[in-house]
This record gives C-alpha cells, structure tokens and sequence, in this order.
C-alpha cells in the first residue's frame, strides 16, 4: 500500500456540496458573559432547550489511558490504550475485557500515543480498523486487520500505512478519526504546539483532513488535490455528523475559549489569530464556546439533535441543542466532576451514549476502577 505525504497544494474548487457552514464574524466583538452564537433558521426544528442524563451502568472499569471508540457491528465495542498501544473488546453486556493485540510501531509520548480509531465502512467483509498514532517521526493514520477467531493478544495484522507526515509534538497531536457519511476519512490534527503550522495550507498541522479510505486526498476537496478540508484549528478532538450529514467539530483554546464549530469546507478557523468569537469577517466562528477551566473538549457525539461533548479539564458532558448549524439554547452541564477527566463519546443507538473516562493519561487523580466505560440515557 503506497503511503501519502504531504502533496501540494493547487488551486482552490468548489466547495463540497452537503456540507454546513458554520456562522461568520461581523457581529462584533468577544463578550466574556456570552458562550453561544444563534442564527435562528425556522426550517429546521430545535431539540428542546434542556435535556437530562441518566448514568445507567458502568460497563467496564480498569481501562489505562483510554482514548478511542468504536463500536463493532455485534453491539460490543474496542477501545484503543493511548500509552500501551493496544485495542482491547469489550463485552458491552458482561464488561469483560479482552485484548486483542498491540499496534507496532507507537511511540507513546506527552499527548502522544495510540489515539483515535474507526472501522472501515466495509468492515463486516474486510474486517479492518484505522488507527491515528504517534510514531518516532510523525503522526500517521494505519489499517490493521482484525481477526476475533485467532488467541487473544494476536488479533491484529501489521499495520499498513494509509496516511503520515502529520506533525507530531509533546502536546496537540489531533488523533480524532472518523468515516463521515460520504465514505470519505476525515482526521482531526493538532498543530503540534507550533501555531504557525494552523493557518499554512501547506502543512497538515491544526487541520481536518478529507482523504479516502487508501490514503488519496478526496475528491471534492476545496483545496484541490490537497488533503486540507479546514484549516486554523489549534487542536481537533472530537468529530461528528447530524442527520442532514453537516460535520461538527470540537477543538482545545488556549487561554480563553474551547470551541465547538460547524465545519465549513475551506474553512478558516482562526487559530492562532482568533480564539472564540470574534468580528473578523475572514474567520468561522464556532456555535458554542466554553471557558478552557470549564471545558478543554474531547470526543463528540450527535444524537437526536443534539452534540454532546465530552470535557477533560471540565470534567463536564456538555450537552449542545442545534438548529441547523447554530446552538438553539445555551449549553448545558451534567456529571460535573462526578467521574473525573471525560475523553470519548460515542452514539451508542436510540437514546444511549458510550462514555469513555480519562483520568490515567497522567493528568487525571485516578479513584478505584478508572479508567470506566459508562452507558448514559440522554435526552
């Protein structure tokens, strides 16, 4: 399989049809006082304004620095180990845990590891998983195939290489993978810790990036045959679709505000110019934002019309009611600091959510059982 680099950019395409847009600036100025920008769009009906969470049962317990998700077409679940490397299934009835093998050529340091995961759309016949890792050189995505019939420990094949050149660094590796409903992988990078990689469209640092599932920049990409969908992100952690297959996308602040965005093809975010809402007219504004103490965002999930948002530093599930691609009512808060750092959430089918804890990635305060697997009622 022939591994991507970084290809050059060309000139700018059309935008991609389906996609949304999030809200742009010229509305004036930041205003600490509000965290939510609202454009009113009568088609589309808004969930109610608040909601509830209901913790049903821990699944499992005694995960190490969980940090990917991804639920398997019989109902259970892998979970990807940040500094072992290693996809371990999960029983998502009985929680019992079974390790499936380890992932070569990790190198686990900082933010840095064995990150986010994804099946392949055609996973019930070519049995493959993608992974966002951490290696010696840079930050790369990889299939493995997995086989459940073989011993436990030796059920992954050696990684093939999809996609690397991705700057990695101690801090803001990105590591969010996710197949969107066009079939297309979409990856979520930070900028490494150097901001001036986010605006360059040249470097794949502080991006999401649109390539297919060998690699290939997209069809259909706004930047021509470069991989680049949007640019100016500080550090992307969590994607996820509505039902009209608009891409949403949480990413860290710095100092002030964390952001969840609605992800215009093209896009500029802003970073490291912007930070939150601002009234430049050349970038995208997020829907949402959140002082980093009460947030510093991780994994999202849209269900029902709705984006929950799973926080590190918060130790909040933020709960986010859309209207098209616009916040309808405040944000709000549940499971405040009642299970430490939360890193993944994963639609879990009807009115369920996955909850994927983060308090031994070694800035947590681990209690008995951390890391956990919880299964949530939300409305």
């Amino acid at each position: 399989m022939r591994s991507r680099t970084v290809p050059a950019v060309l000139a700018a395409t059309t935008l991609l049809l389906g996609a949304g847009c999030s809200s742009g600036g010229g509305d004036g100025g930041r205003s600490p006082d509000e965290n939510t920008v609202t454009v009113s769009v009568p088609s589309e009906t808004a969930p109610p304004a608040k909601g509830s969470v209901k913790v049903l049962r821990t699944v499992a317990e005694g995960l190490k620095s969980p940090w990917g998700l991804a639920p398997l077409p019989d109902g259970n679940l892998l979970v990807s180990s940040r500094d072992d490397a290693t996809l371990t299934r999960i029983d998502a009835r009985t929680g019992k845990k079974t390790v499936t093998g380890r992932i070569s050529g990790v190198e686990p340091a900082g933010e840095g590891g064995l990150l986010g995961i994804a099946l392949s759309p055609g996973f019930a016949s070519d049995h493959m998983v993608y992974a966002y890792f951490t290696s010696a050189s840079d930050n790369r995505v990889v299939r493995v195939r997995y086989d459940e019939k073989r011993a436990p420990g030796d059920q992954l094949g050696a990684p093939d290489t999809v996609f690397k050149g991705i700057p990695k660094g101690h801090i803001h590796n990105g590591g969010r993978i996710a197949f969107g409903p066009d079939g297309m992988l979409y990856v979520g990078t930070g900028e490494s810790g150097d901001s001036g990689l986010a605006p360059d469209k040249k470097s794949l640092g502080g991006k999401i990036l649109r390539i297919t599932a060998e690699g290939e920049p997209a069809p259909g990409n706004p930047l021509g045959r470069s991989p680049v969908y949007s640019y100016g992100h500080r550090n992307v952690q969590g994607l996820a679709w509505d039902k009209q297959q608009r891409l949403f996308a949480s990413e860290f602040g710095q100092d002030t505000w964390d952001e969840l965005n609605a992800i215009k093809p093209g896009g500029d975010y802003g970073w490291p110019a912007a930070e939150g809402k601002g009234s430049d007219p050349r970038f995208q504004n997020p829907l949402a934002q959140w002082h980093t103490d009460d947030a510093s965002p991780s994994g999202i999930a849209y269900v029902d019309g709705v984006i929950w948002m799973a926080g590190l530093r918060g130790e909040r599930l933020w709960r986010v009611p859309l209207r098209s691609t616009s916040a309808s009512a405040p944000p709000q808060a549940f499971l405040d600091g009642k299970y430490g750092r939360l890193r993944t959430v994963a639609a879990a089918g009807q009115d369920r959510l996955w909850l994927l804890t983060s308090n031994t990635d070694g800035r947590g305060d681990p209690k008995k059982g951390d890391d956990r697997l919880l299964e949530l009622r939300v409305r």
